[in-house]
């Protein structure tokens, strides 16, 4: 990873991880839903602007990876996590907005209908989330295959873990409706973030250590 985009990467992912930690397991009804949210409208648009400022420099961050790494560009199974992982940042910090702005707003005014339509946005939208744990996967697994990972390589096993069980976790929830998925969904995402910042630091400590070797 290039030196910019893995600082990038890990301050994004070390923003997201905060974020999810005062988010909360989404509800699977959405009347308790709209009610949580209401109760601490406040929080939670501080919570999903501080969401979208991190998918902002995520995407920033897979974009540079692209543009400035060979390494990349040369593994066509990289490149593509890397640019889903992009465009799945894009997608979510457009949920993240919505969600801080309008969805906060019609669940404070108890705004039933608005609050069902912009949910429906967000949720739609929010399946870039899906694409983004699943390029952390994909991006984990190149880098145990890798002779020179920039992880050791039960690390990188364990990245590409969390990147799959943070996608089941959201299919579960958000397009199933079942319960379980919520947690499931939270508590790997989080862990996929920091491992994404592990990811990042060591990437640019790495490009750092060979630019003065």
């Amino acid at each position: 990873m290039s030196g910019p985009g893995g600082v990038w990467l890990a301050t994004g992912t070390l923003l997201l991880a905060a974020a999810l930690v005062f988010h909360g397991p989404p509800d699977a009804d959405l009347s308790v839903q709209m009610q949580n949210i209401a109760e601490g409208h406040g929080r939670w648009a501080t919570v999903h602007w501080t969401a979208a400022a991190a998918l902002f420099l995520i995407a920033g961050a897979s974009f540079l990876n692209l543009a400035l790494n060979p390494r990349v560009r040369h593994s066509p199974m990289l490149s593509s996590a890397w640019m889903v992982m992009a465009l799945g940042a894009l997608t979510t910090f457009s949920t993240a907005v919505a969600e801080a702005s309008v969805v906060a707003v019609a669940a404070d005014r108890g705004d039933t209908n608005a609050f069902m339509t912009w949910w429906a946005f967000s949720g739609g939208m929010g399946n870039g989330f899906w694409a983004l744990a699943l390029a952390t996967a994909l991006v984990a697994y190149h880098d145990a295959r890798d002779n020179v990972g920039i992880l050791p390589r039960w690390a990188a096993i364990v990245g590409s873990a969390f990147g799959i069980l943070s996608a089941a976790g959201w299919t579960l929830g958000e397009q199933l409706g079942i319960g379980i998925g919520g947690p499931i969904w939270l508590i790997s995402s989080l862990l996929m973030c920091l491992w994404l910042a592990w990811y990042g630091l060591s990437s640019s400590s790495v490009r750092s250590g060979q630019a003065t070797a």
